[in-house]
């Protein structure tokens, strides 16, 4: 777990450091560029289709672990806009929460 908590406190400050450089250097209109490529069918536009559709499983996955309670949907829009910056400090913190227990991490109270 201890491993698992390290990627995820890596993926957290990486993709922080790494959004803010590409924001700086190159606007903050991801909007466009993400579905701009989409729209042009090209292999970034194909990349992005994909992606959006993990974020898109995310959202979901965060939402049923949540029951899809008022919290769990909001917290599932978060997952689909935010991605990982949103996924893995979750992750972080409900690893903690259930004291390391993957199929708790996992199921949330769904756990049966």
């Amino acid at each position: 777990m201890n491993l698992f908590r390290s990627l995820l406190v890596f993926m957290t400050i990486s993709i922080f450091i790494i959004t803010g450089i590409v924001g700086l250097n190159h606007g903050w209109n991801l909007v466009a560029v993400f579905f701009g490529d989409m729209f042009a069918l090209t292999w970034p536009g194909q990349f992005n289709f994909d992606f959006m559709c993990f974020l898109m499983l995310s959202g979901l996955w965060v939402s049923w672990r949540k029951q899809f309670s008022f919290m769990g949907i909001i917290l599932g829009i978060i997952a689909v806009f935010g991605g990982i910056m949103f996924l893995a400090p979750y992750l972080l913190l409900e690893s903690f929460k259930t004291n390391g227990d993957i199929k708790a991490l996992l199921l949330g109270k769904n756990v049966s």
